[in-house]
């Protein structure tokens, strides 16, 4: 199915890494800062409410979550969260999917170019390029905070220029897939990340275990 695939570009959060856990703690200590301003009222989450926004740039996330709140107050609570994801990282407090490390060596072993991209800030990249040593596994390193949080398939341009063809994109949500609607481009759809049901339908194939990559290709 994947043959002519040259460069495979990789999704982080849900996809490599396990942010559930970090990535909820995170929200609800934002959430509390808004209630506690008077800009929220008091709730209680579930966890499914919260972890939906993952795979979304913060800019997005907010647009979509809370559209009408004030910018400032907005970004104090949009950097509370980055900060908070950012010092787990920084202390060890991160986790990825089981294989995930050996399914991306397995895959530089057969020798593919392996592109990483994520919606996300650049400090939080370096801080998990540096706590899994991920400059061994990927030729790339791409957050979409150096291109102002544009879509991936805009950011997608820049990858193309560098690396070659065939294409395979692997992640978890729509915004990855979504990359195959302007460019001719395979997907591989990760269904135990965050999205919803019916999410990945479109992609080429779809995955239990990040380890299952490895036997597409």
């Amino acid at each position: 199915m994947f043959k002519e695939v040259r460069t495979i570009i990789l999704d982080y959060d849900g996809t490599l890494h396990d942010s559930t856990k970090n990535y909820i703690h995170a929200f609800k200590q934002a959430y509390a800062y808004l209630v506690e301003a008077g800009h929220a009222a008091p709730r209680d989450w579930a966890d499914a409410e919260i972890t939906k926004w993952l795979g979304y740039s913060s800019k997005a996330m907010w647009e979509n979550f809370m559209p009408d709140l004030d910018e400032e107050v907005r970004s104090k609570a949009s950097k509370m969260i980055g900060q908070i994801l950012l010092e787990k990282a920084q202390t060890g407090q991160v986790i990825l999917y089981e294989g995930a490390l050996e399914t991306l060596q397995a895959l530089k072993e057969k020798g593919y170019r392996l592109v990483f991209l994520s919606n996300c800030s650049r400090a939080y990249m370096e801080a998990h390029r540096e706590s899994f040593g991920l400059d061994r596994y990927f030729d790339g390193m791409y957050c979409t905070e150096d291109f102002s949080f544009i879509p991936k398939y805009e950011i997608f341009e820049s990858i193309r220029a560098v690396f070659p063809g065939g294409y395979l994109i692997v992640g978890d949500r729509f915004q990855d897939i979504e990359v195959a609607e302007h460019h001719p481009v395979s997907t591989v759809g990760c269904r135990y990340g965050f999205g919803f049901p019916g999410e990945l339908d479109s992609a080429d194939a779809q995955i239990d275990d990040i380890r299952e990559l490895n036997d597409l290709l």
